[in-house]
């Protein structure tokens, strides 16, 4: 019943039953709406219902409770619609791990040294990045010879 019920795009859901399908209490739900990390429901009193927006913002916040994050965090990451505007924070670094870098060469004996794991920049906004510590790093040098 849960999983059809989550399949019907315009179906809503009582407190009670939104709860049971995120596995919440309705008092947690209930106070994460006091504190604006969820939507306030559709209508008021008995009346009041909610809807897959509403199950989907909850999915989200449950899903970065369980990774450790605080509920200040959550908030951070997610956006005015539940969806996660931001990258979520990379897991520490731990012994043994294997990580990929990139290398970008400025000049002899200079390298900008980037992890694009904990980066949230797309390959062009490196690139511009790269570009414009190269433009500065000419500009500096060439001040030098003169």
């Amino acid at each position: 019943m849960h999983e059809i019920a989550m399949n019907e795009e315009n179906r809503t859901f009582t407190l009670a039953e939104l709860g049971a399908l995120v596995e919440m209490s309705r008092r947690t739900i209930r106070y994460y709406i006091q504190i604006g990390l969820l939507d306030r429901p559709a209508g008021t009193g008995r009346g009041a219902h909610y809807t897959q927006q509403h199950l989907k913002q909850l999915l989200e916040i449950r899903k970065w409770q369980k990774a450790g994050l605080s509920l200040d965090r959550i908030r951070e990451l997610l956006g005015p619609e539940g969806e996660t505007v931001l990258t979520p924070p990379p897991k520490p670094r731990q012994s043994g791990s294997v990580e990929i870098w990139n290398h970008v060469v400025i000049d002899e004996g200079i390298e900008l040294v980037l992890d694009p794991m904990r980066l949230d920049l797309t390959p062009e906004e490196v690139r511009q990045l790269a570009s414009a510590v190269m433009k500065h790093y000419q500009k500096i040098h060439s001040k030098k010879e003169e």
